[in-house]
């Protein structure tokens, strides 16, 4: 079918997964520019002749969204609304010969590290000059920042090693440069992302780096805050507790994913760690870092599990008090050590069991919210909706943590990507709300 008479050389890039995924996408976008093509992200009503999706293959509802993304844009093309579409990311990856059979429509599949290969089919160049520098997705305030690639766990549940490969580490020079280069651009939070931010620097250097990593961030003009996310817990390097406790810009807040709070099942997971050493580590971040703000994951669901499991779990949820949780339903991952194991736990008891967690949670983030009520918070503001101006403490990470809403008055204004101190009035189980003082 003949294609409509569109724009040349314009490209809408679409986004799925995670903040790693989002990184990735605005380094392609940042080649693509100094390629001359007009690059937009996720338009919902673009012109747009070429279509690139980012893929997520992570668990069972991320690979269907992928794929029923790449159907959406296959369609489009067929009906002559499109002339180009590629696909890349984690299900591309792990999945390319089976996609290349199944949806035919698309021009090209293309895994993770493929980047260079993309830009040649679309007759760009591939800049080395430009690595690093990237067109931001978020508001410019706030950028992922992703220091490694790959992971060297060995998770029995986890695909992340089929799609990423290997830890691989950005070497500090680079980072730090990347760091001003986004501080002169405007940005003021780096979130820094990785599949373990605690492996940092074994694979570049032989020794774990973060924490002189953290230490040459912090004393990068205009950066007002640091975040880390992703930190695995076994082998914590401790040191980098101390960098965050002395420098001012590092928040005070720590996303560790534990997966489980039960013995066996952190066994079964091949996690390297035991309940009693969690909690032991746990305690000793919140010591060395008085009130931290820890953001976990946990996993429901996983082969094995029994009652017994998922009550030690849950015990391990109301007696740790976690600032911040998440919980999954275990996803049955072909390839991966869990595989090999019968997926015994029935899909309505690993989400009852996940929504057990989730309500225990909500009552223990309600109290811990309740007991800012009277404090005063520095706040950086994101976005203005329903009116209010909404944004976040260093407690908090966009899109998944609590937020604090201030109400928009005619004697209250708020520069969006600014900081302002917030009194906090009330509080919900996961939104604060406060005034300007």
């Amino acid at each position: 079918m003949k294609v409509r008479n569109q724009n040349q050389n314009k490209v809408n890039v679409i986004t799925l997964g995670c903040s790693k995924n989002i990184v990735d996408s605005e380094v392609l976008m940042g080649q693509l520019q100094a390629n001359d093509f007009d690059v937009t992200h996720e338009a919902e009503k673009s012109d747009a002749n070429i279509v690139i999706i980012n893929t997520c293959g992570f668990i069972d509802n991320a690979k269907q969204e992928s794929i029923d993304t790449i159907l959406r844009y296959a369609d489009e093309k067929v009906a002559g609304r499109l002339e180009k579409l590629y696909v890349t990311g984690c299900l591309s990856q792990r999945y390319k010969d089976e996609l290349e059979v199944e949806i035919p429509q698309v021009d090209a599949y293309f895994g993770t590290l493929e980047l260079p290969q993309m830009l040649k089919v679309l007759n760009a160049d591939y800049k080395h000059e430009l690595v690093g520098e990237r067109l931001l997705t978020t508001p410019r305030h706030y950028a992922y920042f992703k220091i490694a690639e790959g992971c060297n766990r060995p998770c029995s549940f986890c695909a992340i090693p089929l799609m990423r490969g290997k830890h691989v580490d950005r070497t500090m020079d680079d980072l730090v440069r990347d760091a001003g280069r986004l501080a002169a651009q405007g940005t003021k939070e780096l979130i820094l992302i990785a599949q373990d931010l605690t492996y940092y620097g074994l694979q570049a250097y032989g020794e774990r780096k973060l924490p002189e990593l953290l230490r040459r961030l912090s004393d990068v003009n205009g950066i007002e805050w640091i975040r880390m996310q992703y930190a695995y817990p076994s082998q914590f390097p401790l040191e980098a507790l101390d960098v965050m406790a002395e420098r001012a810009n590092i928040c005070k807040y720590l996303d560790m994913p534990l997966q489980h709070g039960s013995d066996n099942m952190l066994k079964t997971m091949r996690r390297g760690i035991t309940r009693r050493r969690t909690s032991e580590l746990v305690d000793t971040i919140r010591q060395r870092v008085p009130g931290i703000a820890l953001r976990t994951t946990l996993i429901a669901g996983h082969p094995g599990e029994t009652d017994a499991d998922f009550d030690e779990m849950y015990e391990f949820v109301r007696q740790t008090r976690f600032e911040r949780l998440g919980i999954f339903t275990y996803s049955h991952e072909d390839n991966t050590h869990s595989y090999t194991l019968e997926d015994s736990v029935p899909a309505d008891v690993k989400q009852g069991r996940a929504d057990a967690i989730m309500e225990l949670q909500q009552g223990i983030s309600l109290e811990l919210n309740e007991d800012r009520v009277g404090q005063t918070y520095k706040v950086l503001f994101d976005r203005k909706e329903s009116g209010h101006f909404v944004g976040r403490t260093e407690f908090d990470s966009p899109e998944v943590d609590n937020e604090v809403l201030v109400p928009v008055e005619k004697d209250t204004f708020v520069r969006l990507g600014d900081f302002a101190n917030v009194k906090i009035t009330s509080a919900t189980d996961f939104d604060l709300y406060g005034v300007l003082v």
